[in-house]
């Protein structure tokens, strides 16, 4: 029976310092140690969309109902992104993120990241996350090291300090001579690396990566592992989704597996990937009986994070 999830006691949080913000998770000491980098407290995301199809029904008044069926629009419906999703990353941490399309992976990173609020619920951070790609805005007409130029110094970083890091971010981005040709004329795994190299270069404490290696080759995979690997030497933690097993078990210290909002396992990344993989071929092979039994064996097993907000 493999091991379902990481428990933190309801106390875990209580060592941080009185110097903490009011109503914080976090004291002065939040770099350093074991203790979290980000919360994720309660949080749900539900989107209300058109659906010919049925489904859990948003309420209306009669009359809009009515009005709607008579000009021949679909009813609206909820979709459940996330479901009352609590976990805490701790530093040091390289958590990847599985589950088939549509299990919320996208969505809980996006509001990580500040990208998009959640319906319900917070999330708090020792620092502000990097999600690849998101965090700087490139421009296509210029070339490659330009962008990684113009990209450091947006995210502040001293002018004389770019040029001392240059040559190790065009070594990580790995794009050879296509380094000096506009990024307009890059393919998007060319773009990809392009954007890596600018997110990882201030060292971020919390990097999220959404897929960010799958389109790159060897090499590039190569030296964004090297990368992420000297990111979790510094205590920081990396959110890494991801639909290849290989790289989850390779990469991660635990993996977190979400199907259709649901929590279904947290732990060991042999552990939870066996599963999942025993999971996706039941579904192959469509058994979705079997595979919905194993969802609620699953879900029934797994162990709730539980967190304490202490203040000063």
């Amino acid at each position: 029976m493999p091991t379902n999830a990481r428990k933190y006691p309801a106390t875990a949080f209580e060592d941080f310092a009185d110097d903490a913000a009011p109503g914080s998770l976090f004291g002065p000491d939040r770099f350093t140690g074991d203790g979290p980098a980000v919360v994720i407290d309660h949080v749900s995301m539900v989107y209300n969309v058109t659906s010919t199809g049925g489904g859990d029904e948003v309420p209306v008044p009669a009359p809009v109902r009515w009005a709607r069926k008579a000009l021949g629009r679909p009813p609206v419906v909820r979709n459940r992104a996330v479901n009352d999703l609590t976990l805490a990353v701790h530093q040091g941490e390289f958590v990847g993120f599985i589950g088939r399309n549509g299990s919320g992976k996208s969505t809980l990173m996006n509001i990580v990241a500040g990208q998009m609020n959640p319906t319900s619920g917070r999330v708090y951070a020792v620092d502000t996350p990097v999600k690849l790609g998101v965090n700087v805005s490139l421009v296509p007409a210029l070339s490659g090291e330009k962008n990684i130029r113009l990209g450091c110094l947006a995210q502040g970083i001293d002018p004389r300090r770019v040029e001392e890091i240059l040559p190790e971010l065009v070594e990580i981005a790995a794009l050879g001579s296509a380094i000096h040709w506009p990024m307009k004329a890059y393919s998007s795994g060319m773009a990809a690396r392009l954007r890596f190299a600018v997110a990882t270069a201030t060292d971020p404490h919390i990097l999220i990566l959404d897929e960010a290696l799958s389109t790159g080759d060897a090499q590039f995979r190569e030296r964004g592992q090297a990368r992420m690997a000297q990111i979790r030497e510094q205590a920081g933690c990396v959110l890494f989704v991801s639909h290849t097993m290989t790289e989850v078990r390779e990469m991660c210290s635990r993996v977190v597996w979400l199907d259709q909002g649901d929590l279904l396992m947290d732990g060991d990344p042999d552990d939870v990937t066996r599963e999942y993989e025993a999971f996706m071929k039941q579904l192959a092979a469509g058994n979705n009986l079997a595979a919905e039994r194993e969802k609620e064996r699953l879900m029934s097993q797994v162990v709730r994070t539980e967190l304490r907000e202490v203040h000063a």
